[in-house]
């Protein structure tokens, strides 16, 4: 059904929870999994210098930071039997779901797996919905892994 399934990830537990949820569908369908992380400007707006420019001890650690996030989860893939490899996208500017959907389309991907931190209210005012970009801008199927729900 599904051979090629592409699942960014970001290092959260969510994400983590994501791609145990695309390891086991790849494994199912014998598929191929292609990990992206995107460096996304909106996280490290304390960077933001105020002449209008990144400081490049911050890129690089952003840079390195994506570098570790995909090997880690290369690793976790690998040790599952499951075929990998990963793209770190590190041009700033453009939107995660925008992001998304370009790797899908020139990969080119049959689903998307995702995590979402299922925020309501000002929460999601706040921080916004990363899986909800993805939803909206997809030219493909996207799975949504909810995380745990959390303790009253």
């Amino acid at each position: 059904m599904y051979q090629r399934i592409l699942v960014p990830i970001d290092g959260s537990p969510t994400s983590d929870k994501a791609l145990a949820a695309a390891i086991q569908m790849a494994q199912a369908f014998g598929a191929r999994l292609r990990l992206i992380h995107i460096m996304e400007e909106t996280a490290y707006l304390a960077g933001y210098d105020p002449f209008g420019g990144y400081a490049g001890d911050l890129i690089r650690i952003m840079r390195e930071s994506g570098e570790k996030i995909l090997q880690e989860g290369m690793t976790a893939v690998q040790a599952a039997g499951v075929a990998v490899d990963t793209m770190l996208f590190d041009q700033l500017g453009q939107r995660l779901g925008e992001s998304v959907a370009s790797a899908a389309k020139h990969w080119p991907a049959d689903l998307i797996v995702v995590g979402t931190h299922g925020r309501r209210g000002i929460g999601r005012l706040l921080m916004g919905s990363g899986a909800e970009q993805i939803i909206r801008q997809a030219p493909i199927p996207v799975l949504v892994v909810r995380a745990a729900d959390r303790a009253p």
